[in-house]
């Protein structure tokens, strides 16, 4: 009938051992509790000796600066190139696939050469003494922590250093540096087609001053010019270079898109168009004038080389324009000052943890002191 009865007063799910366990839990903490003020002085002890340690090391301090990286005007551009026809297509076909985001920029300012600039700036390396180069570079990147806000779009310098005063100063340098890399480095659309368009432009240059050299060696004079049908090979000239407009456009865009679209194929007609219409003046050019064909045809390449000129010319002033407008625009919103408190050490955390360490290990003391007694 015990048997019985001690089932009976046993609910379901009840295991002893459990219990067997939350004593011996019990047992193994009394020899700390019996000696309760000994680990109490223990880690009031260790806390204070931590708080204390804080006043021997040197402190450090963060400054902060918060800017607004620059912004792209594409649809500006856009606009603005539309007015010049065929070579639209070139230029926006180039750049306005690229897209700047805040990682980049964060990237580009934890690049090397930023960080070398900045560590001859402040003589770094005499401050860190440091042997090597790569050394300082890996300590300046410890102190230095730059990020991006996801839904305000503003970027952030935290600079952590002993000094207050060459903290804020460094934060602040590192906003200068991006403004010289953003200026140097055809980063934005408008600075990726003033470089684009400056290539073009120098090229042209080169053939142009060739052509009028090969046309002065004709010959031909403005006299001639006055005699010969100088209409006709500027017309030639013009068809000509938009012809090289339109092909330059059609490879644009069978890299985007399949040959079979409507607007590769109406590209394709009009380079065709304008190929029928080149062979045709050409053909009637030289019917016509069949003794002239010499200095005609210097004349003439000379007049492509000038058109095309022309073209490239304005689309790089245009790309310069829109370049000053948003090229390497960064702008401050807290500039970094000098931090009145320091960011380390924290006396708290270190009072904290010094307890949590007097606690255990005078818990630690207590067991072993009772272990040896029994």
């Amino acid at each position: 009938m015990a048997t019985i009865d001690d089932r009976a007063v046993q609910a379901p799910g009840h295991h002893p051992a459990d219990e067997d366990d939350a004593v011996d839990v019990l047992a193994l903490l009394a020899p700390a509790g019996r000696r309760w003020r000994t680990v109490l002085a223990a880690t009031l002890a260790c806390g204070v000796l931590a708080v204390g340690f804080t006043y021997l090391l040197k402190p450090r301090f963060t400054a902060v600066c918060t800017f607004l990286p620059p912004v792209q005007q594409q649809n500006n551009a856009a606009s603005a190139l539309a007015s010049l026809g065929a070579l639209t297509g070139m230029s926006l076909g180039s750049s306005t696939s690229t897209r700047n985001s805040p990682e980049q920029y964060v990237a580009l300012m934890q690049g090397v050469g930023v960080s070398d600039r900045i560590i001859a700036r402040y003589h770094l390396r005499t401050l860190w003494d440091e042997r090597y180069e790569i050394d300082a570079r890996k300590r300046l990147a410890h102190m230095v922590a730059i990020s991006s806000g996801k839904k305000d779009g503003l970027m952030t310098v935290e600079v952590t250093d002993t000094d207050p005063v060459r903290a804020a100063s460094i934060a602040n340098q590192y906003v200068e540096e991006l403004r010289y890399v953003t200026n140097h480095l055809a980063i934005s659309e408008a600075q990726q087609r003033r470089v684009f368009f400056e290539h073009l432009l120098e090229q042209t240059r080169d053939k142009l001053a060739a052509a009028q050299t090969a046309l002065e060696a004709s010959g031909f004079t403005e006299g001639a010019a006055n005699a010969e049908p100088r209409t006709v090979a500027e017309s030639y000239a013009r068809v000509r270079a938009e012809l090289t407009a339109a092909e330059v456009k059609l490879q644009v865009l069978r890299r985007s898109m399949a040959d079979s679209s409507a607007q590769v194929q109406t590209q394709q007609e009009q380079v065709n168009a304008l190929s029928a219409q080149l062979a045709k003046m050409a053909d009637e050019e030289a019917a016509g004038h069949p003794g002239n064909g010499d200095y005609v045809n210097r004349y003439r390449e000379f007049k492509y080389q000038e058109t095309l000129f022309t073209l490239f010319a304005r689309e790089y002033e245009t790309a310069r324009v829109d370049e000053s407008r948003e090229g390497g625009l960064v702008q401050v919103v807290d500039p970094a000052t000098p931090p009145e408190y320091k960011s380390w050490p924290s006396r708290m955390l270190f009072g904290l943890g010094g307890a949590v360490f007097g606690l255990v290990a005078a818990t630690v003391w207590a067991l072993r002191r009772e272990g040896r007694r029994a």
